[in-house]
């Protein structure tokens, strides 16, 4: 099988806290990839508010990050199992973060032994 990370963004700062009961869902939505054993990382949330993040660039230059000028936050991130990305695609279109108007982006891992 190959790993896939599903990144998680979010148009809206405001949505990044999430009510009771989307995070019940969210978890009921783990637990069904984790029952299944395709869950290989439940990931983290990364927080995007201004202060809790840098950014450095060439010349050792830091800004604050993340960007504000991007349309979205990324948010968070898991890696599951598939045997292809149009499996890992079906896998997270079960995520209710599109719900309040977030989207996932899925990428292959590659794995260097």
């Amino acid at each position: 099988m190959k790993e896939f990370t599903l990144i998680f963004r979010l148009k809206d700062i405001a949505d990044f806290k999430p009510s009771p009961e989307q995070m019940q869902e969210r978890m009921n939505w783990l637990a069904g990839i984790a029952a299944q054993n395709k869950l290989v990382d439940k990931g983290n949330t990364l927080l995007p508010g201004i202060g809790s993040a840098k950014t450095v660039k060439p010349d050792h230059i830091v800004t604050d990050g993340p960007y504000t000028e991007i349309k979205e936050f990324i948010v968070g991130y898991i890696i599951i199992k598939s045997e292809t990305i149009d499996e890992a695609v079906e896998i997270a279109k079960g995520n209710p973060i599109f719900k309040i108007g977030g989207n996932i982006e899925i990428r292959e891992v590659l794995k260097r032994d």
